[in-house]
């Protein structure tokens, strides 16, 4: 008996290892092993999250939410919170604006499935860059930079703090990176595009380098329910 209870431990034990390695090695861009561990043990016990409302962009593991309340300030230096935005569908994008390819190719993205959307449907969407980079991304810095893309797009930072607790909310992964060759330092980051309803609360997130027709289809799916 204690024998069959020795083997059974040790094909768990064993089987662990082996979904936590599937985990690692099968993380998405900005994804931690843990949330990866607890996605792989959902699609193996079929336990997808069932998100209210129509099922746009990537599907979250059961028990996982993203986003929540924030403080933070915008292009302006106004403070807002998440209850600035209630009554919008905000089209969130974490990076900073000394990024030399990916957020300016994102942000880019954004504004041109605001293009593909009616007067009305624009008019209840909020664009927006959450910085990583507070301490180059003043408000003046975000708010020439974010004109740069779409007259509704807002940006907003933040004390590193306050940075880090929202990046936090929506698990953002970001990091300073410099090297020897560099004469200023970029910063590291995850690629996602969250689409955030009320409370601040993640309605779709939607993979890194989405196509503009993919983000205006994702908005027009969730308008009615936002």
């Amino acid at each position: 008996m204690q024998r069959a209870i020795r083997i059974l431990v040790l094909v768990l034990i064993v089987g662990l290892g082996a979904l936590w390695g599937v985990a690692w090695f099968g993380r998405q861009p900005g994804e931690s092993p843990g949330d990866s561990f607890l996605r792989q043990v959902a699609s193996l016990t079929g336990r997808q999250q069932a998100p209210a409302g129509p099922q746009v962009g990537m599907q979250l593991p059961a028990g996982v939410t993203l986003g929540g309340p924030f403080q933070m300030q915008n292009q302006d230096g106004r403070t807002v919170t998440q209850a600035d935005f209630n009554g919008q569908l905000v089209v969130g994008y974490f990076g900073f604006t000394y990024c030399p390819d990916v957020c300016p190719t994102e942000l880019g993205s954004i504004a041109s499935a605001l293009d593909m959307l009616t007067p009305e449907q624009v008019a209840r969407v909020t664009p927006m860059l959450v910085t990583v980079d507070p301490e180059r991304d003043t408000p003046a810095q975000l708010k020439s930079y974010v004109s740069n893309f779409h007259p509704r797009m807002v940006g907003l930072t933040g004390t590193p703090e306050q940075v880090a607790d929202m990046a936090k909310r929506f698990r953002v992964y970001y990091a300073k990176v410099t090297r020897p060759e560099m004469s200023e330092y970029l910063m590291d980051h995850s690629s996602f595009i969250y689409i955030i309803g009320e409370g601040g609360r993640v309605r779709a997130l939607l993979r890194p380098q989405s196509s503009p027709e993919d983000i205006a289809a994702a908005i027009r799916a969730l308008l009615p329910q936002a």
